[in-house]
């Protein structure tokens, strides 16, 4: 049995979980929200998530909604002995601070920036930029002398922060200057399962709601 998901594809968290997924090899079955509909305010879809977030995941009567809580999820119910959770406890938590930097500092700042430019017509601000940068640079640290986000394998940490990453960069952010996150992109784009058809598809979805938007926040 599939596992559903609400989902709109232009969210870099909802990316993640349709990155784990398919690293899992796990079934689901897609559920379109409409958020500018307001779709996720509607009676059923509160049920299932009173926070009315997207993404949420119903397995098999089980509801769960944040995208890293997801991902550990799926590992724990579905992964078996997966290393994209491992079970050592200290490269566990390797994994488990990259998930909280992604999560806690990456894609906030991301978001500080970058979304009152889209949705609210606001001017860039260059102290939010900064922060932005700031947390790009760390990104850069941990990733010296590392192959991958949490060592030497794929794991949940690089499919959550490649979902940011991509994210950051179809906005039109530039990452060169951080020669480490670089690297590491070009290898998740090209080791992470099903990459393309996961995050991919809807990376293009949201360049091109980008290209909608830019014209009116341009007048």
């Amino acid at each position: 049995m599939a596992i559903d998901l609400y989902y709109t594809p232009g969210s870099a968290p909802c990316r993640a979980v349709l990155l784990f997924a398919a690293a899992l090899n796990i079934n689901v079955n897609h559920n379109l929200v409409d958020l500018r509909a307001g779709e996720q305010l509607k009676p059923d879809f509160l049920k299932l998530n009173p926070q009315h977030t997207v993404p949420t995941i119903v397995d098999d009567g089980f509801s769960l909604w944040e995208s890293r809580a997801i991902g550990r999820y799926l590992v724990n119910q579905y992964g078996g002995d997966s290393e994209l959770y491992p079970k050592d406890p200290k490269a566990r938590a390797v994994v488990d601070q990259r998930l909280d930097f992604d999560l806690g500092s990456l894609y906030p700042k991301f978001a500080q920036y970058f979304y009152p430019q889209i949705f609210g017509g606001q001017p860039a601000n260059e102290e939010h930029l900064k922060q932005l940068k700031g947390s790009l640079d760390f990104l850069n640290t941990f990733l010296e002398g590392s192959k991958y986000a949490a060592g030497e394998g794929l794991t949940l940490a690089d499919l959550s922060l490649v979902a940011t990453v991509s994210t950051i960069d179809t906005a039109g952010i530039s990452i060169a200057e951080y020669p480490n996150v670089v690297r590491w992109y070009e290898l998740v784009k090209k080791t992470a399962p099903n990459y393309e058809e996961a995050n991919g598809k809807g990376l293009k979805m949201f360049k091109l709601m980008i290209d909608n938007l830019k014209p009116k926040t341009e007048l």
